[in-house]
């Protein structure tokens, strides 16, 4: 995965990944990895998405698994990916992954050299966690 990952972002595709764990892809990198943004959203919660979105030919494409890209559990398990074609579930799968991605409360962005940096709410940005969105999104009451 991280070779097909390093050859995606050569061939110039733009990849956002929102880790949990550890990660062996090291964006950044001149010639390598350019295209990767790599973060990790650490907080009150252990659990996190499986959410994969593409922009194939302009086509959006959404799936959702069972499992992370990890290695266990590409060789060693039974896991299920399936897609997810319905307008209004992408939406909202959209929304998870927007949110995440403009985290600035509880959100790490991977460096080159697999450090990790704080991100900071610059003025005017929300400063909420993601986590926090996520449970006000989900209040039905």
């Amino acid at each position: 995965m991280t070779r097909a990952l390093y050859q995606a972002s050569q061939a110039g595709v733009h990849i956002d990944l929102i880790v949990r764990d550890s990660c062996r892809l090291r964006p950044g990198i001149p010639g390598l990895s350019e295209n990767v943004h790599v973060i990790s959203i650490v907080g009150r919660f252990l659990e996190h998405s499986r959410i994969f979105y593409f922009r194939n030919g302009g086509n959006e494409e959404y799936f959702i698994s069972s499992a992370d890209l990890m290695k266990r559990n590409l060789e060693s398990r039974v896991e299920v990916c399936t897609p997810v074609e319905s307008p209004r579930l992408q939406a909202l799968l959209r929304e998870m992954i927007d949110i995440q991605l403009n985290d600035r409360h509880s959100c790490w962005q991977m460096q080159s050299d697999g450090s990790y940096v704080k991100l900071q709410a610059q003025p005017g940005e929300d400063t909420r966690s993601s986590f926090e969105h996520l449970i006000k999104n989900a209040d039905v009451s």
